[in-house]
């Protein structure tokens, strides 16, 4: 069951590579939107972050989400983030036979302060994959405001969204 799972989310992850290839510099670095001013690399910061805990707790069962690097050089070229994402969609290879139910502890703000609860990867990574495209919905957005199309129509759209089930049938 890993194996596919985790596959999974290399597939996710592969949306951020082949956005990335794609995407001009200077769209990926544009903060003009309103009303958050926020940037397409700000955001795919943010999804290698996310997984950078992760990995950084595995040899502690102990993952804190609050502990992330927030390498600016990150939101500012979209090479360094792609290569950063190749890397994740790397390391999660050695996770395809691992037991991902094994127990773990996670450390994070649910808005009162930190917390640790007790986990699983299949529920660190799953968090990990919903947040992704969460984010992906976000920079999709922005794409829009900024008026740039791009190859993959459902950018954005988790798999499970009524029209993205549909579509897919109907392209089998």
């Amino acid at each position: 069951m890993s194996l596919h799972f985790i596959e999974s989310l290399q597939n996710t992850l592969q949306q951020s590579i082949d956005l990335l290839e794609e995407l001009p510099e200077n769209v990926y670095r544009d903060s003009s939107v309103g009303p958050y001013y926020s940037s397409i690399g700000k955001h795919m910061r943010h999804i290698i972050d996310f997984y950078q805990s992760i990995f950084n707790g595995l040899n502690n069962y102990m993952i804190d989400l609050t502990d992330r690097k927030r390498e600016e050089v990150l939101e500012l070229s979209p090479l360094i983030a792609k290569n950063k994402i190749l890397m994740i969609i790397n390391e999660l290879n050695d996770y395809k036979h691992y037991d991902l139910s094994e127990k773990y502890e996670l450390i994070d703000d649910f808005g009162l302060g930190k917390q640790t609860i007790p986990t699983n990867l299949y529920s660190v990574f799953s968090q990990a994959n919903s947040h992704s495209i969460h984010h992906y919905a976000i920079i999709a957005q922005l794409l829009d405001f900024q008026g740039v199309k791009i190859e993959n129509t459902y950018f954005g759209y988790n798999p499970s969204t009524p029209v993205v089930v549909e579509n897919n049938k109907l392209s089998r």
